[in-house]
Order: C-alpha cells, then structure tokens, then sequence
C-alpha cells in the first residue's frame, strides 16, 4: 500500500489516523473496472470512537480495517445511511415483516458460534462461491466479522429453533452500521435480507439511535439494489450527506 498521510478530517479524533491507499486492483462490483481503496491504518489505535467518527465519511468496516473506496476516475461506490425516525415501509417490506412473524429474534454476543458459522458457509457456498469468502477456519471467519475495538452484536433470527439468519451489527453513539448478513439461502422466499434490515431499523429505534449505515450502494451492480428500496435514503457526496433524490442518483452514476 502507498502512505497517503491523512484526509482533511474536521474532527481531531481521527487526525491522529494516518491512511494507505492500496494499488489499482480489479474492480470488486462492476466488471471491467479498476479500484482504489482507502484504508486506515489498521496499526493505529483505534477504538469505537473514531469508528463512528470516520462512519459519518462513508468508511466502512471489514475485521479490523475501516476502509473507503478512494478510484481516481470513479464515483460509483456511495455510502448511504437510513434516518430511522424517516421510514416508512412500503408495501413489499411490510409483506417482508408479516410472512416473517413466526421469526424469533435474540442478539448474542460477537463470539465463536459453530452454528452460526457453518450457515455462514452454506450461504457463502450458495450466493458467493469462489469469491475468497468461504473461510472454513474459524479465526478467519471471526477475523472477517470483528474486531477488538468495536461494539459489536450478533443478531440470531430462528424459526422454530432452526437458526435461519444471523445479521452482524455495529452500535455507535448515534448509530448503527449493518456489517454482514448471511441466511439460509434455501429460504429466498422470505426475504430475510430485507427482515433482517427491517429489524435493525426498529432496533435503531428502541435505542435511540439516528442512524442506520447501510454501506455501499453502487448503480449498475445489482446485488445493491435492494438498499436503494429503504426511503428516505441519504448518500455521501463530495464530503456531504445528501437526501437522495435523481439529480444524486445521476451523479452517483457518473
């Protein structure tokens, strides 16, 4: 990676943060393109603080490593985030919810679980074989999903005992990021991704919490679309978040 010193941050929690961008690799999401990304420096002290700090410029988390897609001649890659006190759903999210009734829920601590990871790896299998994610050791399993410094849940969902989903959560002072989400991909009919989203939004809710971070939404690559379906969704634009409307779609895209 190449040192890139440190973005111009408002905020000192993050100046003492240093960056390294990574070398043009293949595009992740939009076939044929190039990428950049932007990390933060995963040797730094981090902690829980600066996490929600550098959330609120469109980084993400991945393990250990907060990181923002930074490609010279691209802009594809949005951060959005959802005002929870602004949702309303709409008729297909509420049909998500009533199908899903029978749906228990419990949140867990962000520790090794066999059964959680062997879903993962049905998932994985299933939705992305061959993508370098079908990590049957458990370290690299954890390693993907946590790290030491964040406040992080794991969310069970289960229908009749049976573990069907597991949505892996961050909590910040004013937010929530949705990290991962793995299901049974056997159960497609039910919409677990999206119950899963539904039920973070009403999490937000109960804890007081503005904000649901929602990652990346990238025009032209389909498997982001479903976030564009949660309204009023905001994007990050040229250091600002902005109500996503067509004229932020159509720079989006650009």
């Amino acid at each position: 990676m190449n040192f890139m010193g440190r973005p111009n941050f408002e905020s000192d929690q993050v100046k003492r943060v240093s960056f390294y961008a990574t070398p043009d690799h293949d595009c992740p999401y939009l076939d044929g393109r190039h990428a950049v990304t932007l990390f933060a420096d995963p040797y730094a002290q981090l902690d829980n603080h600066v996490y929600a700090k550098l959330a609120q410029y469109g980084f993400r988390r991945s393990g250990r490593h907060i990181y923002r897609p930074a490609c010279p001649s691209c802009s594809a890659c949005v951060p959005v985030r959802l005002p929870v006190n602004e949702f309303i759903p709409n008729r297909n999210q509420r049909r998500t919810g009533l199908r899903n009734q029978d749906i228990t829920v419990q949140t867990t601590p962000a520790v090794y679980n066999e059964e959680q990871h062997q879903l993962y790896m049905k998932y994985i299998t299933a939705r992305h074989p061959g993508g370098g994610m079908d990590v049957p050791e458990a370290d690299k399993y954890m390693d993907f999903l946590v790290a030491d410094w964040t406040d992080t849940e794991f969310v069970e969902f289960r229908l009749a005992d049976k573990l069907v989903a597991v949505a892996v959560i961050d909590l910040f002072e004013q937010g929530m990021s949705a990290v991962y989400t793995f299901f049974d991909p056997e159960l497609d009919r039910r919409s677990l991704g999206t119950m899963a989203i539904l039920w973070q939004i009403e999490a937000c809710r109960k804890r007081s919490l503005q904000w649901l971070y929602l990652g990346y939404w990238i025009p032209g690559c389909q498997k982001m679309q479903y976030k564009n379906l949660f309204k009023p969704l905001q994007r990050f634009h040229n250091g600002v978040w902005h109500a996503a409307n067509e004229q932020t779609e159509q720079m989006a895209a650009l």
